[in-house]
């Protein structure tokens, strides 16, 4: 089955469908380090540039639309403006690409987007709707929609966020992925030899314990067997309350970027070739694979019962 990635970053979603035997035929990001580093993990096409300044009629055909399309609009992180912010604006995007290839050469059988939990509450469930009424009413899916953990699929962080699953064949039965135990903890997938760089000095170490100041109060926590939700600004070293640390050899430090990369469920060949700056960036930003490849499975299991599967 063919795909079309949009909002790739550096893979996550695309991974765990590849994995599931989907193929990957046009990829598209406009950051040029998130595009540096699927180019040296993946041999399939990806295309740097803004999604909205791309011809639609340069778009190869597909049979699977995936995408996790930018999500700081609805993000508690992030100012929360929705469709009032442009980047809110990408999901119409995704739709007129629908609609262009349905008018012109077939309808795509399956859509798959991932967001932050926050987008199904955002506006008081406005921005939900919407959403859910273009998909459905506009563009004549039937949708399934759910919020799924990363620590509920394998890998030790607390990681929700918001799936729909759309079928342009009415008569799909759709089920979520089941949970799965788990059997990891955050400090099995450390390093062991760490370069010093990552530890925390004795002078920030106050500042990064501390439970925070003025009106913001939270505990702070190290060492935890689940990891609080990886972040984008992981490199701007938050609090404890914030971001990940762990003791080693009576020293606290930040994670690295391989043991982020382990808690997205990327591979230790995966290639990280970009600056630590970058890297925690992107593994803040990615789709967990672990969770990615159990939604395509299951979206594989129902087009092979709807008579839909193709090797293509």
């Amino acid at each position: 089955m063919r795909i079309l990635s949009l909002f790739s970053g550096i893979g996550g979603l695309d991974s765990g469908f590849i994995e599931a035997g989907f193929n990957i035929v046009w990829a598209n990001d406009f950051d040029k380090y998130a595009v540096e580093t699927y180019r040296a993990n993946y041999d399939n096409e990806i295309v740097l540039g803004d999604i909205n300044k791309i011809a639609l009629e340069t778009l190869p055909d597909f049979d699977v639309l995936i995408g996790g399309f930018p999500c700081q609009p609805f993000s508690m992180m992030g100012s929360e403006l929705g469709f009032e912010d442009t980047r809110g604006t990408l999901f119409f995007r995704i739709a007129e690409i629908i609609k262009y290839k349905t008018e012109h050469h077939n309808k795509p059988r399956v859509l798959v987007l991932e967001n932050v939990r926050t987008l199904r509450t955002h506006d008081k469930g406005k921005t939900f709707k919407t959403i859910k009424h273009v998909l459905e009413n506009d563009l004549g899916y039937k949708v399934f929609d759910t919020v799924l953990n990363t620590a509920d699929y394998g890998i030790p962080q607390t990681r929700n966020r918001t799936y729909i699953v759309c079928f342009a064949n009415e008569d799909a039965e759709f089920s979520f992925p089941d949970k799965m135990p788990l059997q990891l903890t955050l400090q099995d997938l450390l390093e062991e030899n760490v370069n010093n760089k990552y530890f925390l000095s004795e002078t920030i170490l106050p500042t990064i314990l501390s439970d925070g100041t003025g009106g913001y109060k939270a505990k702070s926590e190290i060492d935890l067997s689940i990891a609080r939700p990886l972040c984008a600004t992981m490199g701007k070293m938050h609090r404890a309350c914030q971001d990940n640390y762990v003791t080693q050899n009576g020293r606290v430090r930040k994670l690295t970027p391989r043991e982020c990369a382990r808690l997205q469920g990327f591979p230790d060949n995966f290639v990280i070739p970009v600056s630590d700056c970058q890297a925690y960036k992107q593994f803040g930003n990615a789709v967990t694979v672990n969770v990615a490849r159990a939604v395509a499975t299951e979206v594989r299991n129902t087009l092979e019962r709807l008579g839909e599967w193709n090797d293509d």
